[in-house]
């Protein structure tokens, strides 16, 4: 086997595999270092609710096949109301999705390597030129890629990703047979993503209920594992809130686990501190890259593993490659203009919104009844004026409790 690549990814997930595919698609030696044993791939990695929408399947050729469900709508609950939205949506499976991805990327040239744990870069003069892998193993490359997610061994070693543990989010997912989606006290969950915003069931976060055809839907809880927003926890541990809700919400009372289809996962939610250096680009969850404001970091992912091979192909198409430190920023302009654009003023809406109490969930829902879809559409955008009208003056005291929270973090 070859050491030397034009690019070198760690990662085999949404990201890293999707970087790998468009990066072999534009002729370039590219290979990817995955933890994971090829035999049991994605089993241990398998922790996504493989909501998206079609744009996102249609923008990366995607085939219908590894979709378990189309959706036709989003619904948002709070503890006594819900707002429903037309949106069309996909429910993918996930592990399907993942394999596909790795198995065109291979067709596209590009090289797998399982049972390849990253440990850390290889660095000359100060410069990222490979990787370490196996503990003694190693591998060079032009452009070095981090799509390892949180664990970042790379971006972390290199000063380019600083996760903070204040801004970890954890969450819980199970599928479940006979799930009653159109229970009479509630919303008609039938094609449907739902989430809901209830401090009983996910303190300082939220839970959902994506349907996955006939009966069957996933079912999960995350929230920030930050003091403040656990004003509203208990002493619950994340399986408890989960049990909680199963045994409480009358929509699972005849529910049953599907065996094998317990996922835990984490994500952060803050802005990225990095996001490239001197041949060295981190993408996905290791940025992060997932959306704020509703947890959907699949096109997030995707969208910034194809600003990252955009940004391969600008550094070495010249004759004399230049993968500096400068050069190499076209990536962190792509992120910010294409990737996740307005994304401090999107951050705000979302940690302000978890932040609230329950009682202001019920009125958020009534607000968006309201609302005409172009205001709607801007502030899920992030506009501040947008945003704006989601405010009341009763929510002054809120808003100086969180603006106390936030200058502290």
């Amino acid at each position: 086997m070859s050491d030397r690549f034009d690019v070198v990814v760690a990662g085999a997930g949404p990201a890293g595999a999707q970087a790998a595919r468009d990066i072999a698609a534009r002729g370039y030696d590219v290979v990817v270092l995955e933890t994971e044993p090829e035999s049991q791939f994605p089993r241990q990695s398998n922790k996504s609710t493989g909501g998206t929408f079609p744009s996102m399947l249609t923008a990366f050729n995607v085939p219908d096949d590894v979709v378990m469900q189309f959706t036709d709508s989003v619904v948002l609950e709070s503890p006594n109301h819900h707002f429903e939205q037309p949106q069309a949506g996909a429910v993918l499976e996930f592990a399907d999705f993942k394999e596909f991805l790795v198995e065109d990327g291979r067709e596209n040239g590009a090289e797998y390597r399982f049972d390849a744990r990253v440990s850390g870069p290889i660095m000359d003069d100060g410069e990222v030129v490979g990787v370490e892998y196996n503990g003694d193993q190693a591998i060079y490359g032009d452009v070095v890629i981090d799509a390892t997610g949180p664990a970042a061994p790379l971006a972390k070693a290199l000063e380019v990703s600083d996760l903070q543990r204040e801004k970890q989010a954890i969450g819980i997912e199970r599928e479940f047979e006979g799930v009653d989606l159109d229970h009479p006290d509630y919303a008609d969950l039938t094609d449907t993503m739902m989430l809901r915003l209830d401090h009983e069931y996910a303190p300082g976060g939220y839970s959902w209920i994506f349907h996955t055809g006939e009966d069957t839907a996933k079912v999960g809880v995350c929230y920030i594992q930050n003091e403040q927003y656990q004003q509203y926890a208990s002493d619950r541990t994340i399986d408890g809130y989960l049990q909680h809700w199963l045994e409480t919400d009358p929509r699972f009372e005849d529910a049953e686990p599907i065996e094998g289809t317990q996922h835990r996962g984490s994500a952060h939610i803050q802005s990225p501190t990095g996001l490239s250096t001197d041949n060295f680009m981190a993408i996905g969850d290791t940025v992060p890259t997932i959306d704020p404001l509703w947890g959907e970091g699949i096109n997030k992912g995707m969208q910034s593993a194809r600003a990252a091979a955009i940004t391969v192909d600008h550094c070495l198409t010249p004759d004399d490659r230049d993968t500096s430190a400068e050069n190499i920023s076209v990536y962190d302009d792509l992120w910010h203009e294409t990737v996740a654009p307005k994304m401090d003023s999107r951050l705000f809406m979302t940690e302000l919104m978890y932040f609230a109490p329950n009682d202001r969930y019920d009125r958020f829902m009534r607000d968006l009844e309201q609302l005409d879809l172009q205001t709607m559409r801007r502030a899920n955008e992030g506009s501040w004026r947008a945003i704006s009208k989601l405010l009341h003056p009763g929510d002054v005291p809120l808003l100086a409790k969180f603006a106390a929270h936030y200058l502290r973090t």
